[in-house]
Parts: C-alpha cells; sequence; structure tokens
C-alpha cells in the first residue's frame, strides 16, 4: 500500500514537472519569435531560456516542493543501472543533440529525434530494469519521433524559405508532447 502511494506521489511530481518543461518551451519560444533582434540573439537566446526555465521552475516548485525529492529519487534510480544500459540511455539522448554539429540544417528534427530517443530509452530502460512504468515518458518520446515526419512535411510545404519557423514548429511541438505527457501524468495520478 505504502509503495502504491508512493508510486501515484511520483507520477504526479513527474506531471508537475513536464508541465513546467512544456510551460517553460512554450514561453521561451514565443518570447524568441516575437521579442529578439536577429543581430543581439545570441545574447537574447540564452537570457530568455534561462529566464524561462528560471521564472516557471521557480514558481511552479516553489508551490511543490515535496514534488522535487521524488523526482530526485526516481531520477537516481538509473544510477544502479549496468554500463551497458548507462551508455546506451546516454547516446539515445545526447547522439541527436551531437548530429546537430555535423548537420546544422537538420537542427530542428534532431531536437526532436533527442528528446524522442531519450525518452523512450530511458522509459525502456526504467521498465526493465526498474520495472518502473513511466508512461509519460513513453508519450514525450512518441509524440516527439511521430512529430519528426509531421515537422519535416510542414517544413517542405510551408517553411522551406523560413528555418526559424522550422525551428518554432519543433520547439513548439516538445512543448506539446511534454504537456501532454505532464497532463496525464498529474491527472493519472489521481
Amino acid at each position: 500500500m505504502k509503495r502504491e502511494a508512493e508510486t501515484v506521489l511520483v507520477r504526479r511530481a513527474f506531471g508537475v514537472l513536464f508541465l513546467a518543461i512544456s510551460a517553460a518551451l512554450l514561453a521561451g519560444t514565443l518570447l524568441l519569435e516575437f521579442f529578439v533582434p536577429s543581430r543581439h540573439q545570441i545574447i537574447f537566446n540564452i537570457l530568455i531560456w534561462m529566464g524561462c526555465f528560471g521564472v516557471i521552475f521557480a514558481i511552479i516548485f516553489t508551490r511543490n516542493r515535496s514534488s522535487l525529492s521524488f523526482i530526485r529519487k526516481r531520477m537516481k534510480q538509473s544510477v544502479s543501472w549496468p554500463m551497458l544500459a548507462k551508455v546506451i540511455n546516454g547516446l539515445c539522448w545526447a547522439g541527436p543533440f551531437l548530429a546537430i554539429g555535423f548537420f546544422p540544417s537538420a537542427y530542428q528534427y534532431f531536437i526532436l529525434l533527442g528528446i524522442g530517443l531519450g525518452n523512450l530509452s530511458t522509459f525502456v530502460l526504467m521498465k526493465s530494469i526498474n520495472k518502473l512504468n513511466n508512461k509519460e515518458q513513453l508519450i514525450v518520446g512518441s509524440i516527439s519521433l511521430i512529430s519528426i515526419p509531421i515537422a519535416a512535411g510542414l517544413d517542405s510545404l510551408f517553411f522551406s524559405a523560413r528555418t526559424d519557423i522550422a525551428v518554432l514548429l519543433s520547439r513548439a511541438l516538445i512543448g506539446v508532447a511534454y504537456g501532454i505527457a505532464g497532463i496525464y501524468a498529474y491527472f493519472s495520478a489521481i
């Protein structure tokens, strides 16, 4: 019974975390689109992303302090994984982001691929090694991977001359994926 109650609290905590990520991604995406002068893009990018994540996380986790301990506890589960599992998980998360350096024109697709593969690999490893069923990570990973052909199709049809809009769409899709997973996790815990 105690383990079941803790599982509910962990799922709710991850719902809160994923909703915070979604809100920060969507807020940052919109702020960058409407308020960043192109000549100072790098400086404003850093300030806006740090500001959005910092402010939203501060607001949300100030009201939900207990969530942080449950999030930390679940994240520590991967410390005990065998080295091969850690390497696979790390490559799934980092590999697509490293590929951006070699193929910068496909930046928006590699972001979706990294979030998708990273969350799916974490879901599979947590389920097989720790016997945890983190469906919210399955949701984020699946939506992110499904979004790649959707984003590619929309980019080629409508935004081929506007890569900034293609990147905006990619970030928005990731925000939506985290939002859907956050809502699922939060309300399935009730």
